[in-house]
């Protein structure tokens, strides 16, 4: 038996080593030896330069997606993806609202009346909760606390640290560009009762508009009127003012207390754009650079209303 399986062993090394002499006999010619291998490789070379336009517009899109476009702002540097013949930055993206029941119907960036004026105020969405500025407390009555809430869960949160970040910045002998406005907070208005703070909007209101949303196919004209009205219920007609909170003295917000540095409150409070909105009544933007061929009347109030503000 012994026997046996020494002579099956041997049997079986004998025949790895013939395959293995046979194998390098027969595949080495094969790849590196075999006659005519100049022209198979020119063959190749004239195989790879017969791509399509098509093709090959693709293969230099892929190209472009590996090379970055680093741009500097002034107050930040970019870097995106480059794109060949684009000047405008694209790179900047501000995290949605999970938290408001505004956002819910008006989405993230709001204001569109205004072609001229609404990229600089949907700006101020990117940290301000609709109800700062739409829900101002009434006269006569105490005004409310604003503090920052997550914009994923709606909580109380501290001060942003960024802020002190920018202020920061202005001392620090290297140069860095921290992101303004884009804190994953925003302000909002409350009320302290007994010690606790709570959001003038809470939980029912955002169960309420999502019912709304939901079921609103069912209602008629009146009754979605109705439901709008108890949703907007404590909605100023007239917005908060530009310069209720760029001035030096009384600002409506608590730059302070809401965490903005010195330097930084100083820059907020003498704001070059308000200051040429309280100088001209009205001014005027060269046609050319107005979106759409002319303004509609709505345009027009709504830019009047903000230069008289």
């Amino acid at each position: 038996m012994k026997f046996l399986k020494r002579l099956v062993f041997k049997l079986y090394v004998l025949f790895l080593m013939g395959f293995t002499v046979w194998y390098g006999m027969f595949m080495y010619p094969l790849i590196f030896g075999f006659e005519g291998k100049e022209e198979a490789a020119e063959s190749l070379r004239e195989l790879s330069h017969s791509k399509s336009a098509d093709e090959e517009m693709f293969d230099r899109l892929i190209e472009e997606q590996s090379r970055t476009s680093r741009t500097d702002l002034g107050f930040k540097v970019i870097e995106q993806p480059y794109i060949e013949g684009r000047f405008h930055h694209i790179g900047f993206s501000v995290q949605k609202d999970q938290a408001s029941i505004c956002v819910r119907c008006h989405g993230n960036v709001p204001h569109n009346k205004s072609k001229e004026l609404r990229s600089f105020m949907n700006m101020h969405a990117f940290y301000l909760a609709c109800e700062t500025c739409h829900m101002p407390a009434e006269k006569g009555e105490p005004g409310y606390e604003y503090r920052w809430y997550d914009k994923d869960t709606g909580k109380l949160v501290p001060n942003p640290r960024v802020l002190h970040d920018i202020e920061d910045s202005y001392r620090s002998a290297v140069r860095s560009y921290p992101t303004y406005g884009n804190y994953g907070a925003k302000i909002a208005p409350g009320i302290e009762e007994n010690g606790k703070f709570r959001w003038l909007h809470g939980k029912k209101d955002m169960a309420f508009v999502e019912r709304y949303i939901s079921e609103q196919e069912r209602l008629d004209q009146e009754q979605k009127s109705q439901m709008k009205r108890v949703i907007h219920r404590g909605v100023s007609k007239e917005p908060v003012a530009c310069k209720r909170c760029h001035n030096e003295e009384g600002q409506f917000l608590p730059f302070a207390r809401l965490g903005y540095p010195p330097r930084r409150t100083d820059e907020l409070t003498n704001s070059s754009v308000v200051g040429m909105i309280q100088k001209y009544k009205e001014f005027y933007i060269p046609s050319f650079l107005t979106p759409g061929i002319e303004d509609d009347d709505e345009d027009k109030e709504e830019q009047e209303q903000q230069a008289e503000e």
